[in-house]
C-alpha cells in the first residue's frame, strides 16, 4: 500500500501521468471515490501518461471511452450500473486489455479480475487536498506500485 497527498488536480494529473508511463498491458485500475472525488482528473493524467493525445472525460452517460496511446486505454465509469448490468452489458470483456480505468469499481463485485491496482480518492484536509490511496493485488499490480513510488516520490 502506498498514499500520496496532492493539493491540485494538476497535482492529481501528476501522479496519474506517473502511473500511465509504468503502466503495462493487462492493467486493471480500480477509481474508488465519491462524487467529485478526482476519478476522473486522475484517469486524465493515467491517459497523458500513456500517450493519448485527446481530451479524456468522464464516460458516464456512455459507459466506455476507447483511446489510442501507447497502449489502448478503456475508461469505464460505473456509476449508473446496478451490478449484474456490467455482465449483461459485456463491460467485462475491457478487463485485462489495454490499460482498463473503472470508476466506481466496486459495481464488478466478484467480477473484479484477480490481479489489479485499486486506488481510493479521498478528501484531505482542504478542499482541493486529496489523499490518493494505492493497494496492488498480484504480482504484476505489486511491481508497478513499487516502480511508481520510485518514479513518485513518498
Amino acid at each position: 500500500m502506498w498514499g500520496v497527498t496532492v493539493s491540485s488536480p494538476e497535482e492529481t494529473r501528476r501522479v496519474g501521468r506517473c502511473l500511465g508511463e509504468v503502466a503495462q498491458e493487462g492493467l486493471v485500475i480500480c477509481l474508488r471515490g465519491d462524487l467529485g472525488a478526482g476519478k476522473t482528473t486522475l484517469a486524465q493524467g493515467i491517459a497523458r501518461g500513456l500517450g493519448v493525445g485527446e481530451p479524456v472525460t468522464s464516460p458516464s452517460f456512455t459507459l466506455v471511452h476507447e483511446y489510442r496511446g501507447r497502449l489502448a486505454v478503456y475508461h469505464l465509469d460505473l456509476y449508473r450500473l446496478e451490478p449484474e448490468a456490467v455482465w449483461d452489458l459485456g463491460l467485462t470483456e475491457y478487463l485485462g486489455r489495454g490499460v482498463t480505468l473503472v470508476e466506481w469499481p466496486e459495481k464488478l463485485g466478484p467480477l473484479l479480475p484477480p490481479q489489479y491496482l485499486w486506488v481510493d480518492i479521498e478528501p484531505g484536509s482542504e478542499e482541493s487536498r486529496r489523499v490518493l490511496r494505492f493497494e496492488a493485488r498480484g504480482e504484476g499490480p505489486t511491481r508497478l506500485l513499487e516502480e511508481l513510488k520510485r518514479r513518485c516520490g513518498s
